[in-house]
């Protein structure tokens, strides 16, 4: 099975894009179904076969990995009820199936993006992760530094807040890492890159080489139990991407 996709799956996009409603969405979900929801879930279990090699812990099933194509509105003042791509989310076993640090990717009419990194921490991981970034600071800018890293995903993305979290000083060697909310790094590609054969192995190239990053935001995660589980009252950007 073809783990790649077809022009038919960027034009139904592109008319999802412009007719978000059920009407026009019921009327071609067999496209969906064929051109876009089966393709993408063959191109996961693809993937989670490389990932034995590098990384199987952030195996999953993929109908587990890939996100529905259904909009959370609850909190959201946009009520349409799709997203405009089509997404995966490699977890690490272990971690709620949303946080965490894990590797990232989404397709839509305009763009390839490929992630990693820990993007939605649940407030007892954020809090871990920035006392482990307090300690190791030096090895993050290290991995960060990385040429390849660098050349394939892009410059570090922290959404830093203003002001240094409370309980971390002002002057820390580690501020500016410590006031960020999520952690990670990113590609955006031209979305033709989709229709390639070679798709699957530009996304685990990536994979691979962000790997590192990966692993040290879990590492602080993986020493206690995550005890939150509330439902946040704020929607990040990338949750609403995910």
């Amino acid at each position: 099975m073809a783990t790649h996709f077809t022009p038919e799956a960027l034009k139904f996009l592109r008319g999802l894009a412009r007719n978000n409603n059920r009407d026009w969405f019921e009327a071609r979900r067999s496209i969906y179904e064929n051109e876009l929801k089966t393709p993408m879930l063959a191109l996961i279990a693809a993937i989670n076969g490389e990932l034995a090699e590098f990384a199987p812990q952030h195996i999953r099933p993929p109908h587990k990995t890939m996100f529905r194509i259904y909009r959370d509105t609850r909190f959201a003042t946009d009520k349409s009820p799709y997203k405009k791509h089509i997404s995966a989310w490699f977890a690490r076993t272990g971690l709620p199936s949303k946080s965490g640090g894990g590797f990232y990717f989404h397709l839509s009419a305009k763009e390839l993006i490929v992630a990693a990194g820990c993007y939605m921490p649940e407030p007892e991981q954020l809090l871990a992760i920035r006392n482990y970034l307090a300690e190791h600071h030096a090895e993050y800018r290290r991995i960060l530094a990385n040429a390849r890293l660098k050349r394939l995903m892009g410059e570090f993305d922290g959404e830093r807040m203003a002001r240094v979290p409370k309980g971390f000083a002002k002057d820390h060697p580690a501020a500016d890492l410590i006031a960020c909310r999520k952690w990670g790094v990113s590609a955006t590609l031209a979305p033709e890159l989709a229709l390639s054969p070679g798709l699957q192995k530009e996304l685990v190239s990536r994979f691979r080489t962000a790997l590192p990053l990966v692993n040290f935001l879990n590492a602080p995660l993986l020493t206690a139990p995550i005890q939150s589980r509330k439902i946040p009252t704020t929607i990040s950007p990338m949750q609403r991407l995910l």
